[in-house]
């Protein structure tokens, strides 16, 4: 880390992304290909877990280094969400209410926590879905990604989310984390998938089926139907089974894609401090899926 902030050019915003198995990521060439296009010279670099040997832990050491070596941020994925809060001094709101980070500023001497993902999801769901009754939601999975994602349905304004997860207890918990944010009734804890569909407007996919290494569909494709809208939060590949299985049936369908640029985009302003161009990294995004392979996209 502290060669590449020596190779820099002078001047130049510095960034990175710290996660496992990130070799693949499309971050760098999203964030250094729009700040060419504004005229700003930025180095995004991925500092890969895996490649060193080191556990989650380590997010600590780097973040430190990162920033005595000059960096204006780091991206964070997985597994480092939740153990980089104890290597921070402050959290925008949104990142203390979701208990996670995938963003960290640093200003003034200080290491900033932000999470951008659930903000990501809400403005690729009005975007990619502008017309989806919001009226009640159906959520699978209650992990980071759909902690994240449940936030962006309520702040989007969803009158009711039931959350299902494998680990009903961690359903539960999150459902009564967002009841206790959002007010009673917004979010509950499902316990019938089928009767839960049956009477939603949506369904919001949030666990790793449908990524390369997880193949399938989340759930029978006799629950899915044409009037219930889907959206994907897994974007590798873009077209997941569940994807294609509800765009056949004629259901409206968002994938992962979106979710993935604008919470980009959002680090990209907080890194740099400009507005980037998301239609601009959208298109670039689409580019970039085309010409690689399904299973190595970030």
């Amino acid at each position: 880390m502290r060669a590449q902030a020596a190779h820099a050019t002078p001047g130049a915003v510095r960034t990175g992304l710290v996660g496992a198995g990130i070799g693949p990521s499309l971050s760098p060439p999203l964030h250094e290909a729009e700040a060419r296009r504004l005229g700003l010279e930025l180095a995004y670099t991925r500092f890969d877990l895996d490649d060193h040997g080191v556990p989650a832990t380590a997010v600590g050491p780097l973040l430190a280094v990162a920033r005595e070596a000059g960096y204006h941020g780091l991206n964070i994925t997985h597994p480092c969400k939740q153990v980089v809060l104890d290597h921070l001094d402050e959290l925008s709101p949104d990142a203390a209410a979701l208990a996670a980070v995938n963003t960290v500023v640093f200003r003034g001497g200080r290491a900033i926590g932000h999470n951008t993902d659930w903000s990501g999801f809400a403005r690729g769901l009005r975007t990619g879905l502008p017309d989806a009754d919001l009226g009640a939601v159906v959520l699978l999975g209650a992990g980071g990604a759909g902690a994240a994602v449940a936030h962006g349905l309520l702040t989007a304004g969803a009158g009711r989310v039931q959350v299902f997860d494998l680990d009903t207890g961690r359903a539960a918990e999150l459902a009564a984390a967002l009841a206790g944010r959002f007010g009673a009734g917004r979010a509950s804890p499902g316990t019938d998938l089928e009767a839960a569909l049956g009477a939603a407007a949506g369904l919001v996919h949030a666990t790793p089926t449908g990524m390369a290494a997880h193949p399938g569909l989340p759930l029978p494709a006799a629950l899915l139907r044409p009037d219930l809208w889907v959206a994907e939060v897994v974007y590798r590949p873009l077209d997941t089974e569940l994807v294609r299985t509800a765009r056949a049936l004629g259901a409206p369908v968002l994938d992962g894609g979106r979710m993935a640029v604008y919470q980009a985009a959002e680090a990209f302003a907080l890194f740099t401090g400009v507005e980037p161009d998301s239609a601009r990294m959208l298109r670039h995004f689409a580019a970039l899926t085309e010409r690689q392979p399904a299973d190595v996209l970030d």
